[in-house]
């Protein structure tokens, strides 16, 4: 899949703006705060049907106008196009079609574009929460597995009525709690054993990355954990129960599921300096890349390289760029502040690309 033309209007601080790929790289050179990742955002939209950074959608219409239009034209490998297009007014509900038809859920469109993004925001996956974890093995599913998409929804539903019982001071419905629980227990198992699946078959992938990248310097380690491996989720729930009325929430399920990530054995959290934890997530998401390119929609995902260059030696450079260079990757599109830099990276690959110049929102092709 490529991107081949979009236009923005009134997105964050884009006021309007039409162009043209290359079906190799993109590259968008700007100071920072200009509106290189802003740009990057909108491109997400149109994939994932929200925003990466913020998902009050209304938030991401520029200050000072009522509205915001975004619409991408596509091309499948096999020649075919898929226009796609969002528009959103405040205070009303927003519009995504395909080809000029509207979807009756947006989840029908999950996956159809399907997209790896690479930036600073990142590092949230090494040094946030358990939340952050979950979300990065979700997005990748969601991309080829639509059931998942519905079992993650029921089993959230279910989680949030449980919850609102668990608060009530007086005693909680006991058919009531059953019947959310069961409905977590179903759909939980469920997403466990699509979640375990993927990673068992995401950690090599993974590792090669890494080992690729770093010149096998390290040894990098990727587990997960949950509450299914206990046993059946409905028992775990139910024993629980007292105690998450003590606590008001539910504190087993497949919503405290773990991703243990490792360096060298040990928490890469603790031992990972800037460079190795970079590192990691950028083989993360490189192995992201290609497991949806073989297991999704069998198009080859679009590839946003966000700043990622920063706080990375010359060698592991090099090394992602050769890597994205190849012919297993597709469309990609990368934001610098340097353009030396850039130049000077891209001229030894051989890979026809385009530059674009991002200015106060404004973003122009240099014309050769």
């Amino acid at each position: 899949m490529i991107l081949k033309n979009i236009s923005v209007l009134n997105y964050k601080n884009i006021a309007q703006t039409d162009l043209e790929f290359s079906p190799k790289m993109n590259c968008f050179i700007g100071h920072n705060g200009e509106g290189k990742t802003n740009f990057l955002d909108a491109v997400c939209f149109l994939s994932f049907c929200k925003s990466p950074t913020n998902a009050i959608d209304s938030q991401n219409i520029r200050h000072g106008t009522d509205f915001f239009m975004l619409r991408g034209l596509y091309e499948h490998e096999n020649g075919e196009t898929e226009e796609i297009s969002c528009s959103l007014k405040r205070k009303l509900k927003k519009r995504f079609t395909r080809n000029k038809k509207d979807y009756k859920r947006l989840a029908e469109h999950i996956g159809l574009i399907p997209l790896v993004m690479v930036s600073p925001a990142d590092a949230d996956l090494i040094a946030g929460g358990s939340e952050e974890r979950r979300r990065f093995m979700d997005i990748s599913i969601v991309q080829y597995d639509r059931e998942y998409i519905d079992a993650l929804s029921r089993y959230n539903k279910a989680l949030v009525q449980r919850n609102t019982l668990l608060k009530q001071e007086e005693e909680p419905d006991e058919t009531l709690m059953a019947l959310w629980e069961e409905t977590m227990a179903r759909e939980g198992e469920l997403i466990y054993q699509k979640r375990r699946a993927y990673i068992d078959r995401f950690i090599p992938i993974f590792k090669d990355f890494y080992r690729h990248i770093s010149n096998e310097r390290e040894e990098v380690g990727l587990r997960y954990v949950s509450h299914c491996e206990r046993g059946p989720l409905l028992d775990i729930i139910r024993r629980g129960r007292a105690k998450d009325r003590i606590m008001g929430y539910s504190l087993h399920g497949i919503h405290k599921d773990e991703l243990e990530m490792t360096l060298g054995g040990y928490p890469i959290k603790r031992e990972g300096s800037q460079g190795q934890n970079k590192t990691y997530l950028i083989a993360l998401k490189l192995a992201q890349f290609d497991f949806l390119r073989r297991a999704g929609s069998h198009t080859i995902p679009l590839l946003l390289l966000d700043d990622i260059f920063d706080k990375l030696d010359a060698g592991r450079v090099e090394q992602i760029v050769k890597l994205v260079a190849g012919e297993q990757f597709g469309q990609i599109f990368i934001t610098d502040t340097n353009r030396e830099h850039l130049d000077r990276i891209l001229s030894g690959t051989g890979q026809d690309y385009r530059i674009f110049y991002v200015e106060n929102g404004e973003v122009k092709h240099e014309t050769k």
